[in-house]
């Protein structure tokens, strides 16, 4: 199958990778025996590398699909942590729930960070240790802001990036598409790996999807497309996409029916506001005591789900 080489990471990829945000609690709220099931359908037919993270409490889920697997496989995963001892945990909580001994990627989530070597300097001081213990394999930076992906390319202790970037730039917090295309390109120039998240906005442009998707891998300096992925009908799909090119049009045509929205139940809404200042994107406020939502401004990350403390927002 097709293979990409991740910058100088060295790892090679097929440049589909399986974004495994949908499977857990803040979206489809699979057992982690469906999403690993799914999981290893996925590396049964070539994929080689997913992306999870601390938040999306999808380790359980990755888990099942590792149990007794022998290929080969790359795992990102990234902490949202704000100060070093936390970080630390989040590293050592994966490294426990996952069964691993090291992590292959460790990324630095500040989706509302535009500066994280200065805003999250301890975070990052710490993950750099941390692959010096061994327990980290690669320090990479995921990112909403296009001036953090910018940095990035003057910090070669980053290897990997993950920046969010579509067609339309919904999402992107300080400028355009064009604009975040160019700091990616210029990373990949200075030999950073670099794999996109968002290609579909978080579901906003899943009825343009094939397009979509081949905006994103057309992009100077992309080396992959991390993508979500809820039946083997995507994920066989998918596949034959970047493996090929090709599509089915029966099939695609269904896909690109499919409709995600934010559900808020908020009949038990206490007006908090923890799930506005979770929002990377402003989508969320709390007007007359409720939370509101501006579905135009809303990438479906299903942060603020994490961020609720009464359990009543999830992406649908």
């Amino acid at each position: 199958m097709k293979r990409i080489t991740l910058g100088r990471t060295g790892i090679s990829i097929f440049p589909l990778i399986y974004g495994t945000l949908p499977l857990g609690p803040l979206q489809a709220g699979l057992s982690p025996a469906e999403g690993g099931q799914l999981i290893r359908h996925a590396f049964e037919r070539g994929i080689t590398m997913l992306d999870t993270a601390t938040m999306y409490d999808t380790y359980p889920h990755v888990r099942e699909g590792l149990a007794g697997w022998r290929g080969e496989v790359t795992i990102a995963t990234k902490t949202h942590a704000a100060d070093a001892a936390t970080a630390r945990a989040h590293v050592e909580r994966g490294l426990r729930e996952l069964g691993r001994e090291r992590l292959d990627i460790v990324h630095l989530h500040g989706a509302r960070i535009a500066d994280p070597f200065t805003e999250r300097a301890a975070v990052f001081e710490e993950l750099l240790r941390l692959k010096d213990e061994g327990k980290i394999g690669h320090v990479g930076l995921s990112s909403h802001y296009i001036s953090a992906i910018r940095k990035a390319a003057d910090h070669p202790e980053i290897e990997v990036v993950h920046p969010l970037i579509n067609r339309t730039g919904m999402g992107i917090l300080d400028g355009s598409a064009a604009e975040m295309a160019a700091a990616i390109a210029a990373c990949a120039a200075a030999g950073t790996g670099v794999y996109a998240m968002k290609a579909l906005a978080g579901g906003n442009l899943i009825s343009e999807a094939r397009a979509s998707i081949g905006y994103v891998m057309g992009l100077a300096g992309v080396h992959g497309v991390a993508i979500g992925m809820l039946s083997p009908a995507e994920v066989e799909a998918n596949i034959l996409l970047f493996e090929e090119g090709r599509s089915e049009e029966e099939t695609w045509q269904e896909l690109e029916r499919r409709r995600r929205r934010l559900r808020i139940m908020d009949q038990f809404c206490t007006g908090c506001g923890n799930c506005a200042e979770g929002c990377a994107s402003k989508a969320l406020s709390v007007v007359d005591g409720k939370a509101t939502l501006d579905e135009s401004l809303c990438i479906l990350c299903g942060y603020c789900a994490a961020a609720c403390p009464q359990f009543i927002i999830r992406v649908v």
